[in-house]
């Protein structure tokens, strides 16, 4: 019997029967999925959702699912690195700015103000404009890009109400890592500040800083609403969260379960935006109803736009990914 199995840091194949006799051969094809979370986190179940389809398809022979949960065999950039090198894990979701060690075009994915709203990000979502990025990944990484997953919309949470650029003008506020971010802030009046995530809640509290920027599962798990109970709902990004398979494990399957995975990939991805950005929205209202968070509506986001738009365009040009973000842009 062949038996294909991919484990976690190697590929196990075996030859049975060949000293007593010849016998049937069958290929039982285990896969190793991987998750910072545990099975109710939305990109469990985007996975599952993903296993499912797939299973459903694929009927030819079995296979094992084998998934590792709570960030059992690491985290997202490990995941990544993992799929790159087509060792221990085989298929996740993970930000794309995990990607950026291998691919240039990649963090355009995670540009604030890429998308407009809501139903200007679903609508990109479902064409094919982010197809340069997903083959550069799949170039420079060696990664496949299988659909998109995300839908967390990112607010600005902060000590005082903030409802227009001049309340927003000289905001000391805290930033991710990425350049762009603190660029684009920048650009906004606003005065930026990179500090550790885990350093964030210290930070208000101890007045380095007075706002910070989150999606409604962050702010409510680190209790950011204790020290920044005002949210500005500017909306200035929408997370994509692709599901992604190493190519080089994807090359060895059959061609048949390549191609259940590629029809199954986008609609897991689906799957996991309708559920993620449902869930985003209740948190949000959950919070409110608790009276933990004041709302406030952000008056001149066209203004936040308009700001934004000559650096996104000269860190895409950087990226390579001008001619993608006009795709984007263009999209109504």
């Amino acid at each position: 019997m062949i038996k294909r199995t991919f484990m976690p840091g190697f590929v196990v194949a075996c030859l049975a029967g060949v000293a007593f006799g010849a016998v049937e051969a069958r290929a039982d094809i285990t896969l190793i999925g991987a998750s910072q979370f545990d099975e109710n986190h939305v990109y469990t179940r985007t996975m599952r959702k993903f296993e499912e389809l797939v299973s459903a398809c694929y009927t030819d022979e079995p296979i094992t699912w084998e998934m590792h949960l709570n960030s059992e065999l690491g985290l997202e950039k490990d995941y990544v690195a993992y799929m790159n090198q087509g060792l221990s894990v085989d298929y996740a979701v993970a930000s794309p700015a995990h990607m950026s060690t291998f691919s240039r075009m990649a963090p355009l994915m995670d540009m604030p103000f890429l998308f407009r709203d809501e139903d200007h990000w679903r609508k990109v979502l479902e064409t094919d404009a982010l197809q340069p990025v997903a083959d550069d990944i799949l170039e420079t990484a060696d990664i496949r890009l299988l659909g998109y997953g995300g839908g967390g919309t990112r607010n600005i949470f902060a000590t005082v109400p903030i409802t227009n650029m001049q309340e927003l003008a000289g905001l000391p506020i805290r930033m991710q890592g990425a350049p762009i971010w603190t660029s684009v802030f920048n650009a906004l009046g606003a005065a930026p500040t990179v500090i550790a995530y885990n350093e964030v809640y210290n930070g208000i509290q101890t007045g380095v800083i007075k706002a910070g920027e989150n999606e409604a599962a962050g702010v409510e798990q680190m209790k950011f609403y204790e020290v920044g109970p005002h949210l500005s709902l500017t909306q200035h990004a929408i997370t994509i969260r692709p599901l992604f398979i190493s190519n080089k494990i994807y090359q060895t399957l059959p061609e048949k379960l390549q191609r259940c995975m590629d029809e199954a990939g986008p609609e897991a991805g689906r799957f996991g935006r309708e559920a993620e950005s449902g869930e985003d929205a209740q948190k949000l209202q959950a919070m409110v109803d608790k009276g933990w968070l004041t709302t406030h509506e952000f008056t001149e986001r066209d203004k936040m736009i308009e700001a934004a738009a000559p650096v996104l365009e000269s860190y895409a040009e950087e990226l390579g990914a001008l001619e993608v973000l006009k795709a984007v842009q263009d999209i109504r």
